[in-house]
């Protein structure tokens, strides 16, 4: 894992699918070859960092349910 703090804290965004009422929710840090994922309730606990290609593979999954 990477300490979270090593990225900007402007560069961390949730998703558009996030609820609002500040509940489980995972940030993005945009920019970046990989892709660095923290959880909201924790941002300067760890971040985890996935390479693109798994990322996107995760994301594709999860859409196909």
């Amino acid at each position: 894992m990477t300490p979270a703090q090593q990225f900007p804290a402007d560069v961390w965004r949730k998703s558009s699918y996030s609820d609002s009422n500040q509940g489980e929710c995972l940030e993005i840090a945009d920019g970046y070859a990989d892709v660095p994922i923290r959880d909201s309730k924790r941002p300067h606990g760890p971040a985890l960092v996935f390479s693109a290609a798994a990322w996107s593979a995760f994301v594709q999954a999860v859409k196909g349910g």
